[in-house]
């Protein structure tokens, strides 16, 4: 998604969904000036226990260099990450400031927008929903919502809920269509900016990233149960996932409720960089708009591996995967909301990543309790910050 300034929700290297650009007030756009490097941070007092202070002062922490690198060498403002190994211990770090403009350090395990991470919780919330037999993968989209989705080459009689979650809908991708208001979208303004373009491809032949896929399935989902999509993935997966810091913004809210990091933006690449932390998400809705920490991060998919969320058998339907190596890198594959990559050390990480407006995410979980989730304070625009982005988090699972 490109537009103006607002960059969009991109949930990997390579989304073809593309990255959004919006303009932001002058009055609360703010010039940065120089960076600094942070120390490795203490964990949060949330945090399970983590390793001695003895340990950590043993040698230079990969996890820490890399954090470092993206704040030196890639121009991060900022990255924090948590990582939990497979014996529960979990250390936290920070690189850089997370107000630029006072000088004010990051916040060990700081809130931030996560972006595309949300499609992973909405995913849950429909499994959950097939699980109760009061959802079907296999029932077409008008099921649910008669008459709702035609367009040119698009009827919903012919797209189904699996097609939705695994991306093979080819429903186009709304967010490269948004003008440049900053302003509160309803969910279904944003399903009718995509209904007037043509479909990408016929329902189930191919496969292509679009945030318009889960803003469907939030519909169902409000369909179905008759509740708001917010209170439905906090009722069914922030508190059983017991998540004390992620949360769906109300309309309206364009705040981080705890303490976070400032997000920035750069309109080129001589440009100063501004400030837009607070920024309304509602754009995102059920393709991107929470926000969560590391912990509660590497907390989710991690209780989402071991079963803690899904019966079996829709957790395995999860992790059936097709090829998504044109947008997610080398060996990637995409479940039903749910990524899988290849580790450097051997084995497959599961997690989705996520990108919103001065925030950009990456992350996952493995089978043996490993997590690790790492953020930065700036969307990434170009192809080598990514790759270093990415090995952060390969380093922190493989270390």
């Amino acid at each position: 998604m490109r537009a103006r300034t607002r960059q969009g929700l991109r949930s990997s290297t390579r989304q073809q969904g593309g990255r959004r650009r919006r303009a932001v007030s002058a009055a609360t756009a703010v010039a940065i000036g120089v960076m600094m490097l942070g120390a490795l941070a203490p964990p949060a007092a949330s945090a399970p226990p983590a390793v001695s202070a003895a340990a950590a002062a043993a040698g230079p922490d990969p996890v820490q260099q890399s954090l470092k690198a993206l704040v030196r060498d890639d121009g991060m403002p900022a990255a924090l990450a948590s990582v939990k190994d497979r014996d529960g211990r979990t250390r936290t770090y920070t690189a850089g400031l997370g107000d630029l403009a006072t000088g004010a350090p990051v916040p060990v395990d700081g809130q931030v927008r996560i972006g595309s991470n949300t499609k992973t919780f909405v995913a849950v919330v429909v499994l959950q929903l097939v699980a109760e037999r009061r959802m079907d993968l296999d029932a077409s989209v008008d099921t649910y919502l008669p008459g709702l989705v035609r367009g040119e080459g698009i009827d919903g009689r012919h797209i189904t809920v699996r097609h939705l979650l695994q991306q093979t809908s080819g429903l186009p991708n709304y967010s490269n269509y948004l003008g440049d208001d900053v302003r509160y979208y309803a969910p279904r303004e944003l399903l009718a900016t995509a209904l007037q373009h043509p479909a990408d491809f016929a329902p189930g032949t191919s496969w292509k990233y679009s945030n318009t896929n889960y803003v469907l399935a939030g519909l169902i989902v409000q369909k179905v149960t008759g509740r708001p999509l917010a209170e439905e993935i906090d009722r069914r997966v922030v508190r059983r996932a017991g998540l004390r810091h992620t949360y769906f913004p109300a309309p309206g809210d364009a705040s981080i409720r705890e303490p976070h990091p400032h997000g920035y933006y750069r309109e080129s690449t001589d440009a100063p960089l501004r400030d837009i932390t607070e920024i309304d998400p509602s754009w995102g809705w059920a393709a991107g708009q929470m926000v969560s920490t590391g912990s509660d991060l590497n907390r989710f998919f991690g209780a989402l591996l071991a079963g803690h969320l899904l019966p079996r058998a829709q957790l395995a339907r999860m992790r059936s995967t097709v090829p998504a190596e044109a947008t997610f890198g080398p060996g990637a594959r995409y479940g039903l909301g749910l990524v899988s990559r290849p580790l450097p050390c051997g084995g497959l990480s599961w997690g989705h990543g996520g990108s919103f407006p001065g925030y950009e995410t990456r992350g996952g979980a493995t089978d043996d309790g490993r997590a690790a989730n790492v953020a930065v304070t700036m969307q990434l625009d170009d192809e080598a910050g990514r790759r270093n982005l990415e090995r952060a988090v390969d380093t922190a699972l493989c270390r």
